[in-house]
């Protein structure tokens, strides 16, 4: 593929640019929660709750409460950056109908396998 692309393509490529940009933030963002999420010692205080919850019904509540919340934290975590995901590959595809494709936040062609010369789809010389 040549360094230019279908004029026709620009306000669709553009759209679509900015919108895999806001979705690969996202996505970093809320994988980077769910790290910090699924990192939380949480379920350590519920653990020591359970021993203490041996004789007492109260601990058995902030045993569960604490799994409940260090499991919320976890799910919800995971739900936002799946969401964030699938609004990035669906993005991807887009890009790769039209044969180019993402390295990070780069836009590159599918020609260039050193990637070597980016696209910015902002340039209106890139466009015929």
């Amino acid at each position: 593929m040549a360094s230019t692309i279908s004029s026709d393509d620009k306000f669709d490529l553009q759209q679509n640019f900015r919108r895999f940009i806001k979705f690969h933030d996202l996505y970093i963002k809320h994988n980077d929660q769910y790290k910090s999420a699924k990192a939380s010692r949480v379920w350590i205080a519920a653990v020591i709750a359970i021993v203490f919850a041996m004789g007492s019904s109260f601990f058995m509540g902030v045993a569960a409460g604490l799994f409940g919340l260090y499991f919320y934290r976890v799910i919800s975590a995971n739900l936002q950056k799946s969401s964030a995901e699938e609004g990035r590959e669906s993005a991807e595809r887009w890009f790769a109908a039209k044969s180019l494709k993402f390295e990070g936040r780069v836009l590159y062609s599918n020609d260039d396998n050193m990637l070597e010369a980016p696209l910015d789809p902002f340039d209106e010389n890139i466009y015929r």
